[in-house]
């Protein structure tokens, strides 16, 4: 799946996104204030996340829908609603998968049709694993994404004068996207099996046992990042474990970093300042969520 995430693909899909984010910046900052996790963030992660896979409008609303419910499922951790609302996914990429394999013709810039296509080891893939790979994309990608969102517009309207250097700066996005998203992490952690006994640090960790990495203590470790609750552009990013390492690092990343960017770029295309609401507090996400429930701003 590398090769749907070239940098050739992300500057081919940079000019959808961009209209996604103005569209839903310009919007936004005629109401002056917004709640914006449910007015801007999601809405943004959902419409890109659908114009990258190559789905239809009307899918936006039912995604939408769908993460909501999911979030609140996986909060109450109902594990019969997670199964059934598991299901409904499977459902809505088997009707896509359904509408590739009748088309006539199909555009080789649609990641579906693409993956249709694919073979691997001589063969198609089934929709099973075309579901899986679809499924680990949109869920991963749209909560991150707008918890991301979230996390980046929250820290700038609290830290104007950063605010104020990027919009003076955007070559400096990139990184500060990056440092801003170290200190308070989309991802909190992931749960994994050992497949053998190792011992880190003093303690002894035996095969089979349920584990639960925190990327979020990772990138506050301060043996690696002096001051770690500190913003400073000037670390290595390698240091940084927000898209993880190694061969567990995240695919997805030139995607996730390009909308980010983007999304940023066009709020301060179309505002003076966005700033929080006095009297008016954001509330948090509760794990295994992280960044805002909700998140009130005023832009000008």
């Amino acid at each position: 799946i590398d090769g749907y995430f070239t940098l050739k693909r992300m500057a081919a899909f940079e000019p959808t996104v961009q209209k996604i984010a103005g569209d839903l910046a310009r919007s936004a900052v005629t109401r002056g204030e917004v709640e914006l996790m449910n007015d801007l963030a999601l809405p943004f992660a959902v419409h890109a996340q659908c114009a990258f896979l190559g789905w239809p409008p009307h899918v936006q609303k039912v995604l939408i829908d769908w993460t909501r419910r999911n979030y609140q499922a996986t909060l109450a951790q109902d594990r019969k609603v997670m199964s059934d609302i598991a299901r409904e996914f499977e459902g809505l990429v088997d009707e896509m998968l359904d509408a590739r394999h009748q088309a006539d013709q199909t555009s080789e810039e649609d990641v579906i049709a693409s993956l249709v296509k694919e073979e691997v080891w001589g063969r198609s893939l089934s929709n099973e694993e075309i579901s899986s790979i679809l499924r680990t994309w949109t869920v991963g990608e749209i909560g991150s994404i707008a918890s991301s969102v979230g996390i980046l517009v929250q820290y700038l309207a609290e830290d104007l004068a950063l605010q104020k250097q990027l919009r003076a700066d955007t070559s400096l996005l990139p990184a500060a996207i990056d440092e801003i998203l170290r200190i308070h992490g989309p991802l909190v952690a992931n749960r994994r099996v050992t497949t053998r006994p190792v011992e880190i640090g003093d303690r002894q960790i035996d095969a089979g046992e349920r584990i639960s990495v925190n990327w979020v203590s990772a990138n506050r470790d301060p043996r690696v990042f002096d001051e770690p609750d500190t913003f400073r552009l000037d670390r290595d990013p390698a240091d940084n474990l927000l898209y993880g390492a190694g061969i567990h690092v995240c695919p997805g990343a030139p995607l996730a970093r390009m909308e980010m960017r983007v999304a940023l770029e066009e709020l301060h295309a179309v505002t003076s300042i966005i700033e929080l609401i006095p009297n008016n507090p954001s509330t948090n996400a509760v794990y295994p969520a992280s960044g805002f429930a909700t998140l009130p701003v005023r832009m000008q």
